[in-house]
């Protein structure tokens, strides 16, 4: 199994991540990047599997998947222990909308404050997406359920607001808390401890949170 990402893909550390908790066997491949072009040129397995030219890509046989949630579902199905959707229906509804919003809703704000930091409206955006996720966390110690996918991609998309100056406040002390608990696992410990030792490397400051993991 080979599963493509890259030294700052915040979807291809989600899917790092899932095989890492999941115990999988595979070869991580990082496509080559740059901060002055990116990803060009384009890997040539990512441009023939993802038509939206994007690592997260995998490999397994004859099989080739891209897109973070399509992996995450995969990797369920092929190894169900240990298991990272909860196993009671509503739960698992509440989990996979979670993970859908902090990519599909959450996100596109951190998106735009990385070519605008000053972009109308998305600080906003996140503030009262951190306050939802704060009332969805409540008392348990993670998103869902149990943890799940759903901690894996907020952790990762609130890691880039972070980042962005989309950061977390005071009025969200179980998210912060959450966070920590995030930190400590050794599978998130090891991608996002890589990813921040990468961007050390590159001269770029880390938020704190990421300094200690990255430590």
């Amino acid at each position: 199994m080979k599963l493509y990402s890259g030294p700052l893909s915040m979807f291809g550390a989600k899917a790092e991540i899932a095989a890492r908790e999941k115990g999988l066997d595979f070869d991580l491949v990082m496509v080559p990047f740059e901060m002055n072009t990116l990803y060009e040129p384009k890997h040539p397995d990512v441009l023939r599997i993802n038509p939206k030219r994007q690592v997260p890509v995998l490999i397994d046989g004859d099989l080739e998947l891209f897109d973070s949630t399509q992996i995450f579902e995969y990797f369920e199905t092929l190894k169900p222990d240990p298991a990272l959707w909860p196993a009671d229906p509503k739960s698992r509804a509440r989990a996979r909308l979670l993970e859908h919003k902090s990519d599909e809703v959450y996100f596109p704000h951190i998106v735009r404050l990385m070519s605008d930091p000053k972009a109308p409206g998305a600080h906003d955006a996140a503030g009262r997406f951190y306050d939802e996720m704060e009332r969805a966390l409540g008392d348990r110690d993670w998103l869902a359920a149990s943890y799940s996918y759903a901690d894996i991609a907020f952790y990762m998309a609130q890691l880039f607001g972070e980042r962005m100056g989309a950061p977390m406040g005071d009025a969200h002390p179980r998210l912060q808390a959450w966070r920590v608990r995030m930190g400590q696992r050794p599978p998130v410990r090891q991608v996002a401890g890589c990813m921040g030792r990468y961007l050390l490397s590159i001269g770029r400051k880390l938020p704190a949170f990421l300094d200690k993991v990255s430590a």
